[in-house]
């Protein structure tokens, strides 16, 4: 199976557990792994034949800066179940970071990773 990679897509959001979280939002980065086939759109050369990932950023986009979910886990969930509607995606992988999280002491980020398919 072929894929598709993007990767850095970064959006601000309201997602998290705290209450602050909710109001005031923070930074997110969102790398992507989707699998479909490309040996047509490779022979043919047309955006017909393939997926637009213009149309899967978007969908990321959307969700981050419109949910208002607890966890980081529902985000990364729902981003997938999105995409895998797409037409002649098979799988995808999301590996969703909250890039600040409000952790005492704490100056790395957190990170959910994962991977959906068509049964």
């Amino acid at each position: 199976m072929d894929s598709i990679e993007i990767q850095g897509i970064r959006c601000y959001g309201y997602t998290g557990y705290l209450p602050e979280e909710k109001i005031l939002g923070q930074w997110f980065e969102v790398n992507l792994s989707l699998s479909l086939d490309l040996k047509i759109s490779g022979i043919s050369d047309s955006i017909e034949d393939t997926l637009n990932y213009c149309n899967v950023i978007n969908i990321v986009k959307d969700e981050i800066t419109s949910a208002n979910f607890s966890l980081i886990e529902k985000l990364a969930e729902t981003i997938a179940q999105k995409i895998l509607f797409l037409p002649k995606v098979h799988k995808v992988r999301v590996n969703l970071s909250k890039l600040s999280p409000p952790i005492p002491n704490f100056k790395g980020k957190v990170t959910v990773d994962i991977t959906r398919k068509h049964i």
